[in-house]
């Protein structure tokens, strides 16, 4: 009797531990003005992106993200990009956190409770990249992904969002995200917000894409009809 006690006591342990955020979640909020904001946090093995929404219309309101690790229940973050308060990039920050099940998280203190929306699947691309190249006048262009200009694009299994932003002038550019499928080598992206251009929230694109040395390869045509090829590089 006692050594299954202790067994089922590891076993809960190991439960315990292997709770991980890698996915995607989701909330809603009412904010001060009685705005309904949905949030949505996409976390990846390394990095993490978060945005805020009009739940109705899709109207941008705000986003941040960068590097995380979690230890224990004690999640540290340092922000790489911050669309509202650029004072808080590249501070690192620590708060705990707690899981309610396998389907629930939050931050300890908060009343909200974000749901989670898949665990890295099904889509092919889950996973952070940096833009590393594009044709223009058909003619491929390399990009130093080490620079401080950068385009991310991170995604869970279902959802992505892409962010263009300089971590040396904490300047941001613009993101967009929303819902994505990869199916025949198909990639189709379904837009739920548009920082640049609210119009473009609803739109769905599709995109031929494929796997080249460990690089995604994306062609087809951008939000406002022009011709891309895109090169995307894994973010180490």
């Amino acid at each position: 009797m006692k050594k299954l006690f202790t067994l089922c006591i590891c076993l809960i342990g190991t439960l315990a531990l292997a709770q991980s955020p890698v996915g995607a979640w989701e909330w809603t909020q009412t904010n001060e003005d009685g705005q309904i904001v949905k949030g949505v946090v996409i976390f990846t093995e390394d990095y993490q992106a978060a945005a805020w929404f009009d739940a109705e219309t899709g109207a941008f309101v705000e986003t941040n993200g960068g590097s995380w690790e979690l230890n224990g229940n004690t999640m540290t973050e340092i922000p790489e990009f911050n669309s509202s308060d650029t004072s808080r990039i590249g501070k690192s920050r620590s708060f705990e956190i707690e899981f309610n099940g396998n389907d629930k998280m939050r931050v300890v203190g908060m009343e909200t409770w974000a749901t989670r929306v898949d665990a890295g699947e099904p889509g092919d691309l889950a996973g952070a990249w940096l833009m590393s190249g594009r044709k223009r006048n058909g003619e491929m262009q390399e990009r130093d992904t080490n620079r401080p200009r950068k385009t991310m694009k991170i995604l869970s299994g279902t959802r992505f969002q892409w962010i263009a932003y300089n971590t040396e002038t904490k300047q941001f550019m613009g993101t967009g995200g929303g819902t994505y499928t990869t199916v025949d080598g198909k990639y189709t992206e379904n837009i739920e917000f548009f920082s640049r251009d609210n119009s473009r929230v609803g739109a769905s694109l599709e995109f031929t894409y494929k796997l080249k040395d460990g690089k995604w390869h994306h062609s087809g045509k951008s939000s406002k009809g022009d011709p891309l090829y895109e090169v995307w590089s894994v973010r180490e």
